[in-house]
């Protein structure tokens, strides 16, 4: 009695599922214990072009997001471009950072 209801608490055998994503097993960011994660199903059907386009993509928005970020830190510091934002005369820092601007 005391066998069967011990094998209650002792963890359940999980098997190992074989998908196509075992083809981007190899790639650079594929780490354990997740191994290679897609939690979308992105490249589900995917081949090695699309699954190369879809990591350039990727990389180009990193980049572009890094650059706003320091954009945004330069602003609150009070650096400003010189010159104005349009023909008006509007200057750069005529305008409030942040929620100010709103």
């Amino acid at each position: 009695v005391t066998l069967a209801s011990a094998s209650a608490f002792a963890p359940a055998q999980i098997g190992q599922s074989s998908t196509q994503l075992n083809a981007f097993e190899s790639e650079i960011g594929a780490q354990a214990p997740l191994g290679f994660f897609d939690p979308l199903g992105l490249l589900d059907d995917a081949d090695q072009e699309r699954f190369d386009r879809l990591r350039y993509v990727e990389i180009k928005h990193g980049r572009i997001a890094m650059l706003a970020f320091l954009g945004q830190i330069a602003t609150r510091t009070g650096h400003f471009l010189g010159g104005d934002i349009d023909y008006a005369g509007h200057a750069f820092s005529s305008y409030p950072s942040g929620l100010a601007a709103l």
